[in-house]
Order: structure tokens, then C-alpha cells, then sequence
């Protein structure tokens, strides 16, 4: 594993703090890395989903862009 050196806001930095004195985590590395990799899930579920619409905007079903079917689809959800 690479080690890195970064640097963190005030805000930031006692968020982690407190993450890791309340125990969920054991180290602030530990808890930079879940949250790399949440997003790093985050991402590949988006890019699925882009893919997805854009499949589906290709094959001639709907003439909505991307940004009206997903509008449409978080419309649905939160009904």
C-alpha cells in the first residue's frame, strides 16, 4: 500500500477526528479509503446507468434526453 500525504480543512479534519474516537473506525486512513471506495461504487453505478440511458436513447424507444429520463425517474421514486 502507497502512502500518501494529504491535507485536510479544519471541518474536515474533526469530522475524521470524531470518526475515529467514536470507534467506527480505527484510523483516519482507514476511513479516507471507505470513503474512496464508496465513491469509487458510487461511480460505477453511475456509469452504469449512463450507459443504460444512453442504450436506450440510441435505439429510438424515446426521444428524452439522459437528463429528462433520469428527472422522470427521480420524480417516480420520490413520488
Amino acid at each position: 500500500m502507497s502512502r500518501q500525504s494529504i491535507s485536510f480543512t479544519k471541518p474536515n479534519d474533526e469530522w475524521l477526528k470524531a470518526q475515529v474516537e467514536s470507534q467506527e473506525y480505527s484510523s483516519k486512513s482507514e476511513l479516507v479509503n471507505d470513503l474512496i471506495r464508496q465513491a469509487r461504487n458510487q461511480q460505477a453505478k453511475i456509469d452504469w446507468l449512463a450507459v443504460k440511458l444512453e442504450k436506450a436513447e440510441k435505439s429510438g424507444f424515446t426521444n428524452d434526453s439522459k437528463e429528462q429520463i433520469l428527472a422522470e425517474s427521480k420524480k417516480r421514486l420520490n413520488g
